[in-house]
């Protein structure tokens, strides 16, 4: 198996593992009815899923470390479809549960394994992490389009037993290749020069205290919004309410256009760095968010359009600086640690978001927490360092 194929099925996981994630916020208007519930009442369900995705990233970025990395991948592959395939013959919320928490144990694999992947064999780093973001973020779009019309035409179970036999046939595809030429791969030496940047222990203190706090209030954010859109569409757009194939679409073209916002910003971190790009898109984040607080029609659609843009713009940030900062025989672990900060506090957002919703309290109030969440990333990123001096270092000596 060559590098560049190893890549491509490292972004086609990143995808997959966006897709799973998304098809239960849409999937829960459908499941609503169904069950004879309201949707509050049926999002908390999906809670199992938000908290094991956190929970399981800590012991993935351990394996990822340990465990040759496209050996995970197709434990990723697998065991997302056998989980898809699981939730898709629930009975009701216990079934249900239960397959969304397996779902949420293998969907956290992806991370901490895949972006130190990326890391490690990705040419040009910013630029290696920018696409494989891309393939993430339209994992996003699919999800809420694709899981709109198969839960309308062919009822929500669909929307979970499709994607996940796909998924299960690439984990064959991709166990056959591997099998086959993995030697390949882990016979080639690395020998690529990385640039890393030369700080005092203090600086790279201070750059992880911030990728710390964006992980955090920046998790909210993220997750909060891409939960959260298809039932603000529901209730903002004319002629979106309870049309599900019309949310999904709406939902869908959202999450597609933003999703290319990561390939010029992998260009411009590479070129300029992290600290002008992460302060202009937060700056932008708290406008927006204040203002999809009131909007309506037309105008919601337009801000949560640039919103998620600047959200998905922002994704590949962290990463770069990590892999600036952390060897390479640390980074899963580091990137983990980065994730169970975000997907800890985001996984919170989804019981949090069904209490407000069932105690009345509407998008307003939610839309301006979130800014003052974005606002608290914005003055961390004040501190990180203005022109980072760097100097080439081999990969080979990170890895020792």
């Amino acid at each position: 198996m060559s590098r560049n194929e190893s890549l491509q099925f490292t972004n086609l996981a990143h995808f997959f593992d966006h897709f799973f994630l998304l098809i239960f916020p849409t999937a829960a208007l459908a499941i609503a009815p169904a069950w004879g519930m309201t949707y509050a009442q049926v999002l908390i369900f999906g809670t199992p899923l938000y908290a094991m995705f956190a929970i399981g990233t800590l012991p993935s970025g351990w394996l990822g470390d340990r465990v040759e990395r496209m050996k995970l991948m197709i434990l990723f592959f697998f065991g997302c479809g056998a989980s898809g395939l699981l939730i898709a013959l629930s009975t009701g919320p216990l079934t249900l549960m239960i397959g969304l928490g397996f779902l949420g144990l293998f969907t956290s694999l992806y991370h901490p394994v895949g972006l130190a992947h990326v890391t490690d064999i990705g040419k040009r780093t910013g630029r290696a992490l920018a696409i494989n973001g891309i393939f993430g973020n339209m994992g996003l779009a699919a999800a809420a389009l694709i899981t709109g019309i198969l839960a309308k035409h062919t009822g929500w179970q669909s929307a979970f037993a499709v994607p996940g036999v796909v998924s299960i046939i690439l984990g064959a595809v991709l166990y056959w290749r591997y099998q086959g030429l993995g030697k390949t791969l882990r016979a080639q030496p690395v020998t690529r020069q990385e640039t890393l940047t030369v700080s005092n222990r203090q600086v790279q203190f201070v750059v992880f205290g911030v990728i710390c706090i964006a992980a955090l209030f920046g998790g909210i954010v993220f997750n909060a919004v891409t939960i959260s859109l298809p039932k603000l569409f529901d209730e903002r757009l004319a002629g979106a309410a309870g049309e599900l194939t019309w949310i999904g679409a709406s939902t869908g073209a959202v999450f597609a256009i933003a999703a290319f916002a990561q390939l010029p910003v992998g260009e411009l971190l590479d070129r300029f760095g992290a600290r002008p790009i992460l302060i202009f898109l937060l700056i932008g984040q708290v406008i927006l968010l204040l203002g999809l607080s009131l909007a309506t029609g037309g105008t919601a659609l337009m801000l949560a359009l640039v919103l998620v843009t600047m959200m998905f713009a922002e994704i590949p940030i962290t990463s770069w600086l990590l892999s600036r900062y952390v060897k390479s025989g640390l980074r899963s672990r580091a990137v983990s640690v980065e994730y169970i900060l975000s997907l800890g506090m985001g996984s919170a957002t989804v019981p949090i978001i069904s209490i407000m919703h069932g105690a009345g309290y509407g998008f307003d109030i939610q839309f301006t927490a979130l800014a003052v969440s974005a606002s608290i990333v914005l003055l961390a990123a004040f501190f990180l360092p203005r022109a980072p001096v760097s100097t080439p270092v081999d990969r080979k000596v990170l890895s020792d």
